[in-house]
């Protein structure tokens, strides 16, 4: 866990983060700024990528709820190298909630568990679901790590957490009870882990191409035609993201829904080209990719894990909707 956290305190500050902390974008170009940056580093270590994007969800989530101090504050732990992470999956059965002051129960699907300085949780109280920024060395969780078998995404280090009745102050509350699920932010942020996504099917474009010129199988005919389908679909992913980022702006006028179903409509486009690139980088390397010292091998297993963010039903759904009210239309 020690590597990663390194790896971690490097990404972002050789990202600039750690000066400038990230704020929710105000122009298409900001926005677009800061997806290209998470898209590189899906295109190298979807794992690592996974917990800059936490960061970067924490980080804006303080900065758009936070006091003046508490962002003063932020600043001045990410100015001596904290990392933070967005915790929200409940533990099943184990609730999180603050009663009288203390923290009790637990959380599931933690990415960073042990890697993380601090992290922004969300607790049921009998006001509703409140936000809480946690020094993690002040407040730590038991962690198991043993619940985390699963063929990819490993190093993200994403496990359960419980909390004893922990000590909680006024400071640590961000925001008001109900915060956290506000839009445009809570649904439209999705596009952050879809652009690591669509870094990811770059990632992939790149390792089998690589592969085949190493061996000398790029000139095969049928191997030219798998490079040319992983380029579309990489190129694809890129483009359904950005044009997405700068709709995102463009549409602001006609309220939430056409946004949020864009975003969800880019989600699934760069599911889609994800599944079929996968498909298309095995038969191209063949049985070389399943290999564990390949990297490929790695960047398949890494990104059918994180494919699997919840709800994906639900985004088809919302879609659908949109296009039948006409929020979503087909253009050029």
């Amino acid at each position: 866990m020690t590597m990663m956290a390194d790896q971690l305190k490097d990404a972002i500050a050789g990202l600039g983060w750690a000066e400038d902390p990230p704020r929710d974008p105000q122009t298409a170009d900001e926005l677009i700024a800061l997806l290209a940056r998470l898209y590189e580093l899906g295109r190298r270590d979807l794992p690592l990528a996974r917990l800059v994007e936490g960061h970067v969800d924490a980080v804006q989530i303080v900065r758009r709820y936070g006091t003046a101090a508490q962002v003063n504050m932020l600043r001045r732990a990410l100015a001596r190298g904290a990392t933070l992470g967005m915790w929200n999956a409940a533990l099943p059965g184990e609730a999180l909630r603050l009663d009288d002051g203390r923290l009790g129960g637990g959380k599931s699907y933690a990415s960073g568990a042990g890697v993380l300085s601090h992290a922004l949780i969300t607790a049921d109280t009998s006001a509703g679901v409140q936000l809480l920024l946690l020094d993690l060395s002040r407040v730590p969780p038991a962690i198991d790590t043993d619940w985390w078998r699963v063929i990819g995404m490993q190093r993200s280090e994403t496990h359960q957490l419980r909390w004893d009745y922990a000590p909680i102050t006024n400071a640590d509350r961000i925001g008001q009870p109900g915060s956290y699920a506000l839009e445009p932010f809570f649904s439209g942020g999705a596009l952050r882990f879809v652009a690591v996504h669509a870094g990811g099917v770059a990632g992939i474009c790149d390792l089998s191409r690589d592969h085949l010129v190493k061996t000398g199988r790029a000139d095969d005919p049928f191997q030219a035609a798998r490079m040319a389908e992983l380029f579309a679909l990489a190129d694809g992913a890129a483009a359904v993201v950005r044009r997405t980022a700068r709709m995102w702006f463009e549409d602001v006028d006609r309220g939430d829904e056409p946004r949020l179903a864009r975003v969800a409509a880019a989600r699934l486009a760069v599911a889609e080209a994800a599944e079929r690139a996968m498909v298309v980088a095995r038969e191209a390397v063949g049985l070389a990719s399943q290999f564990h010292s390949h990297p490929l091998s790695a960047m398949l297993s890494d990104l059918a894990v994180y494919l699997r963010q919840p709800a994906p039903d639900a985004q088809r759904l919302r879609v659908g909707r949109a296009v039948r009210q006409g929020l979503l239309v087909p253009a050029l």
